[in-house]
């Protein structure tokens, strides 16, 4: 009887620890219906193709564990996760600049990751052309990761666990650029954001207040043109009428395409999430949307240089800001922000 007892303890303590510690784990598991890719409703079609990057679990985990560990920093101390904070839609709300190794400072704002597949170009100036390329810029950059391919593939072979993760993902234990960047492409572009209160409204799921529907009206007049529904961007490349913080002197899209009239052009960001995206611009210079509100709500407050289509916003009163702040609130997706898919594993 005593065997018996002792036996069943053991079988019992050998569940609960993988449960606990492996893909079983309700919280880490990941199953092919959770990494099915369907287009939400009013969606358009997405520019990235998982067709040419087949969906399976395993991919999308190594894709997770990669993010999340700082093994792909040269010195490894720092994850893309780093900067790009899951409760922030993937942003980073310590510094008004991207931090990387050795305390160093970048020239802008960390971006959200969210909707990565209905771009085409990434990046505040658009220098990066693929969603399996991102990872390249800040892997390589002398800021922030300043490691190289080459170092990065050394130390996942050398890894203890990252031979047989790549084994479960391509059926081989091959290690290779294409590998990682396809994995990260993944679980990077399953972020998606489609389920704030602004999207049950559309969906006819939830009413919005007569403050938000206030807001939602004056958003549609005065801000709809560089942030387009549903996606809440216009994807372009547009001078904002920032004037040019000139410790910094960043010529934006540019410095990519070498013409004049680029200059100090940055993508439009999307506002989904924006009330956890702050600091705001590229250069992280405004710490809340009310700030935000005050620069565009005022045309004395641009440069020169702005885009004309920023004339058409005109005065915006403090009651009205208040209305569209209301409305800005409602793209806040809490589904996205806390889906357990999306959460650091090495977290015990």
């Amino acid at each position: 009887m005593k065997k018996i007892i002792l036996a069943s303890f053991s079988l019992l303590f050998c569940w609960l620890t993988t449960t606990s510690l492996s893909g079983n784990n309700k919280y880490f598991h990941i199953s092919k219906e959770d990494i099915a890719f369907n287009i939400p409703v009013g969606f358009p079609k997405p520019f990235y193709d998982f067709g040419d990057n087949e969906l399976s679990p395993e991919t999308f985990l190594l894709g997770r564990m990669l993010f999340y560990d700082p093994i792909l920093s040269r010195d490894s101390t720092i994850s893309c996760a780093s900067c790009h904070q899951r409760l922030f839609a993937f942003g980073h709300v310590d510094h008004a600049l991207s931090h990387g190794i050795n305390g160093l400072i970048g020239k802008r704002n960390v971006p959200a990751l969210q909707n990565l597949v209905w771009q085409q170009t990434y990046m505040w100036d658009g220098g990066i052309n693929h969603l399996e390329l991102q990872p390249l810029s800040p892997m390589t950059n002398n800021a922030e990761m300043d490691e190289t391919v080459a170092g990065v593939i050394a130390k996942l072979r050398r890894n203890d666990h990252y031979p047989g993760d790549f084994n479960s993902a391509f059926h081989d234990t091959g290690i290779t650029t294409q590998r990682i960047l396809r994995a990260l492409a993944q679980f990077t572009g399953l972020m998606i954001s489609a389920n704030s209160k602004y999207d049950k409204y559309r969906r006819g799921e939830d009413t919005l207040s007569n403050t938000e529907a206030a807001g939602l009206k004056l958003f549609r007049e005065k801000c709809v043109v560089c942030h387009a529904e549903p996606l809440f961007t216009n994807n372009a490349f547009m001078n904002n009428g920032l004037r040019v913080d000139t410790s910094l002197n960043d010529f934006g899209r540019g410095r990519i395409t070498g013409i004049d009239s680029d200059n100090y052009k940055f993508k439009v960001p999307s506002l989904r999430n924006v009330e956890r995206t702050y600091p705001y611009m590229h250069d992280g210079r405004f710490r809340s949307l009310k700030n935000v509100l005050d620069f565009y709500g005022n045309p004395i407050n641009f440069d020169a240089n702005a885009d004309r289509n920023l004339k058409k916003i005109g005065v915006i009163s403090d009651s009205d800001k208040n209305h569209i702040i209301a409305f800005l609130l409602t793209l806040t997706d809490k589904s996205f922000l806390y889906d357990r898919r999306f959460i650091d594993p090495f977290i015990k």
